[in-house]
């Protein structure tokens, strides 16, 4: 019955993450046709409105879930089933209260948020964005109950679905605004629009698997309103900032670099292209991040402060993996990133605008990477509150950075204030899990000589092609496509193999890799036998 259950949880926690990544990637790469639809400027619009879009389906996918999940995990310990009046009543109630002052200080501040950016067409975007948050609460009930059943289908299906649904809305409104029908600053409502729509979607997948499931009883036991409320608050909003790292540092963008590029000396219109072109780098960090953190996150499931108490080597010996495994992909996906930025720029977005300054934030692919797992990690161990303060003073940086920055090296002061931010969430991330497992010392077990030698044969690899083809710039966009994922692809494997060929990697490490065998043997052909 225990090897049952724990291959349910496993084959569980695959689907959600399986999930998760499709749902990123999605989310990322619909913002590419969205700006070569509506231009910098389109673009811009909607990612003033992006970020308040993502904390609130990052709410209803993660943060109330997860803390709505182990609730219901708390009650079965406790011999107790999910009931409708002691349960599904007060926690909805609970949930619609707290997005409810979500919805009111939006909605009601719109128009402040709005003059304080600097850009009075957003008010609409605003107050429209501010109903999201009524939408939540009929989703992350569903899921979370779910999911505290070990269920983990209806989410998953559920989330892959809503963002179909939203990407499909956002890119159709888009084509018909880049023809020309619609103004340009209806993509921001659209954006919030297609939200609402996905989370409707993802309540009609989630309701339908609940008629057919039926986790629900009548019967009435007290209710803990006190545990109710602290779990919702607690795990639902502070354990879920650690999937809104970037979101967060977007925001205070949002807040202070259109500002900040008008004492630059651009006009409002420049100042809006100039951010747009800005915002170009964000969809690839983002993922940049997911490659970098989920596949190491999957490294270390199920960690928890019990469990560090009474295994305290088999979590330090996860934790010492995952952030090997984060460093490792996150380092080569920012060094090939720099090094094909030029041509993906001219891919994607069409033209080469930022390139120099969209070089300098693809650092923020490794540090946001490690940054996520090291957090991830720490609230795993059960250090929540810590967790948000340095979340919090990262953004409080990144935004006096901008402030100082962007005055004087306009979009570039931006990039280099998002490095600086996400290396100081980094290092005090570091310090405090290294003085929480004092073992720790991951940088010793890094082998700087692998993955020097690897990134390095990844640079002459690519270096090697743009000589052959100098006049990459200068093909059609078509060939461009086929050239540029070739490079990807061959860098990528290039890189992986002299990882692995270097003994970057343990064999306790290959072995949780897909093709382990394959991978062991590439290991086993250097210097170790």
């Amino acid at each position: 019955m225990a090897g049952d259950r724990t291959n349910k949880l496993f084959k569980g926690a695959l689907i959600l993450t399986f999930a998760g990544v499709l749902s990123k990637i999605l989310s990322a790469g619909y913002r590419i046709p969205l700006q070569n639809l509506t231009g910098d400027v389109g673009f811009y619009i909607y990612q003033q409105v992006y970020p308040i879009v993502g904390m609130a389906t990052v709410l209803a996918l993660y943060g109330f879930p997860s803390a709505i999940s182990k609730l219901v995990g708390d009650l079965k310990g406790e011999g107790k089933e999910v009931s409708f009046p002691s349960f599904y009543v007060p926690i909805f109630f609970i949930l619609l209260s707290v997005n409810g002052i979500f919805f009111l200080v939006l909605f009601l501040n719109a128009y402040k948020f709005a003059a304080w950016i600097g850009d009075s067409h957003l008010i609409a975007s605003y107050k429209m964005a501010s109903f999201i948050f009524l939408f939540i609460p009929f989703v992350a009930l569903l899921r979370g109950v779910f999911q505290g059943n070990h269920d983990m289908q209806p989410t998953a299906y559920s989330q892959i679905g809503e963002q179909l649904v939203r990407v499909s809305i956002i890119i159709l409104v888009a084509v018909c605004i880049g023809r020309g029908h619609g103004e340009l600053y209806q993509i921001g409502q659209v954006a919030s629009v297609a939200a609402m729509a996905g989370l409707f979607v993802a309540f009609c997948i989630l309701a339908i698997y609940f008629m057919k499931k039926k986790p629900i009883h009548l019967h009435t036991y007290r209710i803990p309103w006190r545990d109710y409320v602290k779990a919702i608050v607690m795990f639902g909003v502070v354990a879920s900032l650690n999937h809104m790292i970037l979101l967060i540092i977007q925001l205070a963008d949002v807040f202070t670099l259109l500002p900040s590029l008008l004492e630059y000396g651009f006009t409002q219109m420049r100042a809006m292209q100039a951010k747009g072109v800005f915002d170009r780098g964000q969809p690839l960090i983002q993922l940049g991040a997911v490659l970098g953190s989920s596949f190491s996150l999957a490294l270390i499931p199920n960690l928890s402060k019990h469990k560090w108490l009474t295994q305290p080597t088999v979590v330090y010996q996860q934790i010492e993996s995952g952030l090997k495994l984060s460093f490792y992909v996150a380092f080569g996906a920012m060094v090939g990133l720099i090094m094909i930025f030029p041509e993906t720029n001219l891919l994607l977005f069409t033209d080469q605008q930022g390139t120099t300054s969209l070089r300098i934030l693809a650092v923020a692919v490794l540090l946001s990477s490690l940054g996520i797992t090291t957090v991830s990690i720490l609230q795993g161990l059960g250090f929540l509150k810590r967790t948000a303060l340095f979340i919090g003073g990262a953004f409080i940086i990144k935004w006096l950075l901008n402030l100082l920055f962007v005055p004087l090296w306009g979009i570039t002061g931006s990039a280099l204030a998002t490095v600086l931010s996400l290396f100081s969430l980094c290092v005090i991330t570091y310090v405090e899990l290294k003085r929480k497992v004092p073992q720790l010392v991951l940088f010793k077990k890094i082998n700087w000589r692998a993955i020097l030698v690897a990134s390095g044969g990844m640079v002459l690899f690519i270096v090697f092609v743009q000589m052959i083809f100098p006049d990459a710039l200068f093909v059609s966009r078509g060939r461009l496509f086929i050239r540029v994922c070739l490079i990807v692809l061959t860098g990528a494997t290039v890189y992986l193999f002299l990882l692995i060929r270097l003994q970057a990697f343990t064999e306790r490490e290959l072995n949780m890799f897909p093709y382990a065998d394959l991978f062991i043997r590439i290991a086993r052909g250097g210097n170790r036998k």
